[in-house]
């Protein structure tokens, strides 16, 4: 079996899911990218901002958002530990994000291969090319041991 090295914006989001984990966060990472060129990058807070709308993904968004003065993220590629929710999905969407990569699937809460799938919608405003599976090992591995932690 060939192992294919991780791809650096996988491994930035995966060292954003360990800064969660360090501060008692759901440990997930994201990374937005353009032109090979990271732009954003962030981890779950909902506990540290007391906002349930802090996922990595939606902070990452809006940080890339606002370092590029744009409402579209055209052309962009977001990274992430795991896969997006449905909250994160629409959000997704409506940034017209370019390309989705997750590493973990989520049976349980993803909206993208599990539950809603959100890009096989017909209402669905834009669908991102979708890529799952690099750094899967390790980003599960990062949520098991959190989880196991508090239990």
């Amino acid at each position: 079996m060939t192992r294919w090295p991780l791809p650096e914006s996988m491994a930035l989001a995966l060292a954003q899911a360990r800064e969660a984990a360090a501060a008692d966060e759901v440990p997930v990472g994201a990374v937005i990218v353009r032109d090979g060129e990271v732009i954003a990058r962030a981890h779950n807070m909902p506990r540290g901002l007391g906002d349930p709308t802090a996922h990595a993904e939606i902070l990452a968004i809006r940080r890339a958002a606002q370092e590029l003065d744009e409402e579209k993220l055209e052309n962009c590629e977001l990274w992430v530990t795991l896969e997006p929710c449905a909250m994160c999905a629409g959000a997704i969407s409506h940034a017209r994000i370019a390309r989705l990569y997750y590493a973990a699937p989520d049976p349980k809460g993803g909206a993208v291969e599990h539950g809603a799938r959100v890009f096989e919608q017909e209402q669905c405003l834009h669908r991102p090319e979708i890529y799952s599976g690099m750094g899967e090992a390790q980003a599960a591995e990062l949520l098991r041991a959190f989880f196991r932690e508090r239990r």
